[in-house]
């Protein structure tokens, strides 16, 4: 079994940075895709980057250029966020899996609980 939690959330101003943590623990080892996702009051969860164990990373449009995924490959992943916007505010929630295409929630296992981000304007 695997188990995720997620740290480093908090209240930023807008074009601040923070920087997310994901700690994994069981066989976190034979999982080969972690992700960020998050959730805004109202919307659905949408996924917000992916990177596998060989080092790809994917990114959706939004937010290309101000967040960056990283990994130590050995259960802790983290994404760096860099010029928040209002728009970026929700629960953040880290994941893990065997998708086929990385930024689809629906092919993700295991989730953690989630860090609220707040970016004020």
């Amino acid at each position: 079994q695997v188990q995720l939690v997620e740290s480093g959330g908090g209240l930023v101003q807008a074009g601040g940075s923070l920087r997310l943590s994901c700690a994994a623990s069981g066989s976190i080892h034979l999982i080969p895709t972690m992700g960020w996702s998050r959730q805004a009051p109202g919307n659905e969860r949408e996924p917000v980057a992916a990177i596998t164990t060989r080092g790809a990373t994917h990114y959706v449009h939004s937010v290309k250029g101000r967040f960056t995924i990283s990994t130590d490959n050995a259960g802790k992943w983290y994404l760096q966020m860099d010029n928040l916007k209002p728009e970026d505010t929700a629960i953040y929630y880290c994941n893990a899996g065997y998708p086929m295409n990385p930024l689809s929630l629906s092919e993700y296992h295991y989730w953690g609980q989630g860090t609220q981000v707040t970016v004020s304007s």
